[in-house]
């Protein structure tokens, strides 16, 4: 194998050296020479399809005179498990796997997910395959690109097990150890020729001579073409057998889809904080500059997945995967395998034996109940014995016997028939029915049939039972189905980029709608380096199947049980609950039945009382077309503003004006302390009351100057005096008399 040389010229690399004629032999080699087991696989479906009688076993019935019968109890069994999966199922739901920020790149993935989900029908693809998985044991999802460019960008569909050969030494359920992988499918020349179109002479030859197309009439011919040449001089050391890519009759030609796995040696970067790995890149500033501050730097084996296009004993094309992931486009739907050899296999391995005999049980009984015994001496009939056997089972035979052949001494013809069905061949029908339920680990409760259960507890049990013998085989779909979601979310991711997106995700009955903006440059403001935010690239993303209502069945159960759980709940607690219970049902005006309650529920302030009001008014005036009573309310409403401030001023003057009265009241008595009793009656008769406390008003007062200290020797004569008012000394200096209130009468105090 060392003295091959690469079909396309294609140069190793950091991805791994291209794939030789003499190592895809050897794949060819390995495929040949894997367990036979495709061909039980195939009889197997048959018997899922209810194809369960062979030709050898008709042909013997038909000699013996046994109806051919067939009671297929195989394909109800599948069919309630192909139901249940469709009733169980669930959507991707993305999660960030812990980083800072990932929480919005993680929303924006999941609607970009669930949306390719919806558009490329892997759901779709996951049922077909899962139908393979229960059955035979296997099955395959291609998840890949759309050629088509007027479709949806990706594609999910299932692909038969015959078309796939894979390592069979791997034992990972995503075959991420297995080294090879190769798929056929059979095109004529031209149609290849479209696809590649450089090879287009070495297909029209493989097409005309077969094995022999090396050594062709335009092989011989001079003005051939010259890399038709080329290739016979490289390919002729190494061939694969023509039957395995030549048809004879179709004149098709098989092209093999190579992936191959090549393992080399990476530098690899960790970082210590985040414990995250990189592929060192020596061109990027950024992982510089991460060595420098102390990432660790190592080497390390990796795979590289590469693939080649392989039609006859020529390597079209060789070239490293197209996808951003390291792993097969095809997804293995596992059922069971086999410890040894890696075969699988499904329930029908064990429901062949039970099915057939059950088949043979019914044709030999309704072969018992139609059959009739004959005791007769030979010649008594007028017949053969072949035309008597044949008339004799009819209900309306008429038999002719021989006179002469009758008259015999001793001669005999009995017919005795027998079309009761004895207990014990009931038994046996039976046992043959219960042997594949025993088998199949599926009770007559699961499969919508009556039971022996004799209360709803019972038949809920029962149904828990065959739940529980399927959850192995349950939990191999969902890893296959999770492994879908994340080859659709690898290539979102690619196509993504590291351009600045905007994703709108659109919201439901309960969540409201929201945009996210990923990859948006931004700068730090602390440092001044930019970076992206809501990166995308550097945010690790998981796929998980979450328990989401994606079925009519799985949203009437939680629609009953929040019923129920509701019933117990507070008025205002139901009230809040409401919304979401709408939700889970199937109707199409939902969304404005949610809005109609979330309205209801929001309690008025009593500004906006007042808007509303107000605008209300506003809208019945306007309707009406009265523009004059709308001008009058205008007058009214600045008349009565005006009225106000009229009565607010005269107010305050009234209040000024009983102060500056209060003033003076005060200076008089303060004149003449003898008129305060007179003026009380007065205020009494008036109909004052007197309050019980007083209240200070608070007038201002002029600061009063500081009192100064007079030593007790430089005391007037005066101040020693009787002060009193109505013992006063009288003043020894005329000095300011006869002014303020020392004047003789009171009208001119002030």
């Amino acid at each position: 194998m060392g003295t091959d040389v690469p079909e396309t010229g294609v140069l190793p690399d950091k991805n791994g050296e291209p794939l030789t004629i003499g190592e895809y032999r050897l794949f060819v080699g390995e495929m040949m020479n894997q367990p036979a087991w495709r061909a039980v696989a195939d009889k197997e479906m048959d018997y899922a399809d209810g194809r369960q009688l062979d030709n050898e076993l008709l042909q013997k019935q038909r000699e013996l005179g046994l109806p051919p019968a067939v009671e297929n109890l195989i394909t109800p069994t599948l069919l309630s498990v192909q139901g249940y999966e469709a009733t169980i199922r669930t959507d991707w739901r993305v999660t960030a796997d812990g980083e800072t920020g990932g929480r919005d790149v993680a929303d924006a993935l999941n609607f970009k997910l669930n949306r390719a989900e919806r558009q490329s029908r892997a759901d779709k693809a996951c049922s077909d395959a899962f139908r393979g998985q229960i059955a035979c044991g296997i099955g395959w999802v291609e998840v890949t690109r759309n050629p088509n460019p007027f479709e949806f960008p990706y594609e999910c569909g299932v692909i038969h097990r015959n078309a796939i050969h894979w390592d069979m030494k791997s034992y990972k359920y995503d075959l991420s150890d297995a080294r090879w992988l190769i798929r056929r499918r059979w095109l004529l020349p031209e149609r290849l020729a479209q696809f590649f179109p450089e090879y287009a002479g070495h297909f029209k030859a493989m097409g005309r001579g077969g094995s022999d197309w090396r050594i062709s009439g335009e092989m011989l011919d001079g003005g051939g073409n010259t890399g038709l040449a080329d290739a016979w001089g490289i390919s002729g050391r190494n061939t694969v057998s023509e039957e395995f890519w030549f048809n004879e009759t179709t004149r098709e030609l098989a092209v093999a889809e190579v992936w191959y796995r090549r393992w080399v040696t990476a530098d690899c970067l960790r970082d210590k904080k985040t414990g995250r790995t990189v592929e060192f890149d020596g061109a990027n500033p950024n992982h510089r500059e991460m060595a420098a501050n102390g990432a660790v730097l190592f080497a390390a084996s990796v795979p590289r997945m590469r693939r080649a296009f392989v039609v006859g004993d020529l390597v079209v094309r060789d070239e490293p995967t197209p996808y951003p992931h390291q792993k097969f486009p095809y997804v293995p739907f596992f059922g069971f395998r086999e410890d040894n050899t890696g075969i699988p296999y499904g329930y029908v391995r064990n429901m062949k034996y039970a099915q057939d005999n059950l088949n043979s049980t019914n044709s030999k009984l309704r072969w018992g109940l139609s059959a009739i015994r004959t005791v007769r001496t030979k010649g008594i009939v007028d017949m053969s014995d072949e035309q008597f056997r044949r008339n004799i089972a009819r209900v309306d035979a008429d038999i002719v016997l021989n006179k002469i052949e009758a008259a015999q001494p001793g001669a005999r013809f009995d017919v005795s028939r027998d079309f009761e069905l004895s207990a014990q061949h009931w038994q046996m029908l039976q046992d043959s029915r219960a042997t594949i339920r025993q088998i199949s680990g599926i009770t007559p409760s699961f499969m919508g049939n009556r039971g022996n259960a004799t209360s709803g507890r019972q038949e809920s049990i029962q149904v828990e039972q065959s739940n529980q013998s399927l959850g192995l085989v349950m939990d191999n779909f969902r890893q296959s189905r999770s492994l879908v979601g994340e080859l659709l979310l690898a290539m979102i991711i690619e196509d993504l980029g590291s351009d600045e997106q905007t994703v709108v995700i659109e919201g439901d009955a309960v969540t409201q709608g929201r945009t996210v903006v990923i990859n948006r440059p931004e700068t730090d403001p602390v440092t001044g380096k930019a970076y992206l935010s809501n990166d995308l690239q550097n945010i690790r993303l998981k796929v998980a199947l979450e328990d989401v209502p994606s079925t009519n069945s799985y949203r009437s159960q939680q629609l009953g049980a929040m019923s129920e759980a509701g019933k117990s709940l507070p008025p205002e607690y139901q009230a809040a609950v409401l919304p979401f219970m709408v939700s889970l049902m199937d109707i199409p005006f939902k969304d404005k039945v949610i809005e109609k309650i979330k309205e209801v529920r929001v309690q008025e302030t009593p500004e906006q009382i007042e808007a509303r009001i107000a605008q209300a008014v506003q809208d019945a005036l306007a309707k009406s077309g009265n523009d004059i009573k709308r001008r009058e309310l205008a007058l009214k409403e600045q008349r009565t503003a005006s009225e106000i401030k009229e009565i607010e001023a005269r107010a305050v003057q009234i209040g000024v004006q009983a102060a500056y009265a209060a003033m003076q009241a005060g200076g008089q008595i303060a004149a003449m302390p003898q008129i305060a009793p007179v003026a009380d009656a007065v205020m009494q008769g008036a109909g004052y009351v007197r309050p019980a406390r007083g209240d200070d008003p608070g007038f201002p007062v002029p600061a009063m100057p500081p009192e100064t200290q007079i030593p007790p020797e430089g005391i007037p004569e005066a101040y020693g005096a009787d002060t009193g008012p109505m013992t006063a000394v009288p003043p020894k200096s005329a000095n300011h008399a006869q002014t303020g209130m020392e004047t003789p009468t009171v009208s001119d105090n002030l």
